[in-house]
């Protein structure tokens, strides 16, 4: 597997190796001695799958008490896929990073606790697969404004995104408050 840093530290690019012929190909998505050999989690305690529409557009979200580890990849479609670094200690807090997934690769995002994750539908419809080092708790949950200016997240729209009411209800520039008692404290 080719591990490719990103501009957050941290997050990174996970390519398996594609094994190819006459019938398509195949990939070793996932093997404990490669994401040891990686330094990554290997205790996953949740998988979730989505499924949405063409400019749709979930997240920013987060927990707070348990933050999760996730670890994208599109298995159908492609989506455009969003980090955002959240953690006070960090020199990058409120610093973001974008990268396209698709399903005609299976290239995956990792993406540590402590960041706020969103993903946009690029194509007609997109399945999303990702694994978490912790359940979700809906009370721990919270958003961040997807186009929150502060942000400045370059995200390739091109028509107006459909959101979740929770996801469209934040004001401008009010992020950092939406922290709370984050364990690692708002930046």
């Amino acid at each position: 597997m080719e591990v490719l840093a990103t501009s957050l530290p941290g997050v990174l690019r996970l390519r398996p190796r594609l094994f190819t012929d006459d019938r398509g190909w195949f990939a070793e998505t996932w093997n404990e001695a490669a994401f040891r050999e990686a330094g990554l989690p290997l205790h996953f305690v949740q998988d979730n799958q989505s499924r949405s529409r063409q400019h749709v557009l979930r997240g920013l979200h987060f927990q707070l008490q348990h933050p999760q580890g996730k670890l994208v990849r599109a298995v159908a479609g492609r989506i455009f896929d969003v980090a955002v670094d959240i953690r006070s200690s960090s020199p990058y807090c409120g610093q973001s990073v974008g990268v396209e997934l698709g399903a005609e690769r299976p290239e995956m995002l990792w993406i540590p606790p402590g960041f706020a994750h969103g993903f946009l539908v690029l194509s007609e419809t997109a399945d999303v697969l990702y694994k978490t080092t912790d359940f979700y708790f809906p009370a721990s949950e919270r958003t961040i404004l997807w186009s929150d200016p502060t942000l400045a997240i370059s995200w390739p729209l091109t028509a107006e995104p459909i959101v979740a009411s929770k996801d469209a209800t934040m004001p401008f520039g009010n992020w950092i408050s939406s922290l709370g008692t984050l364990p690692q404290a708002p930046c």
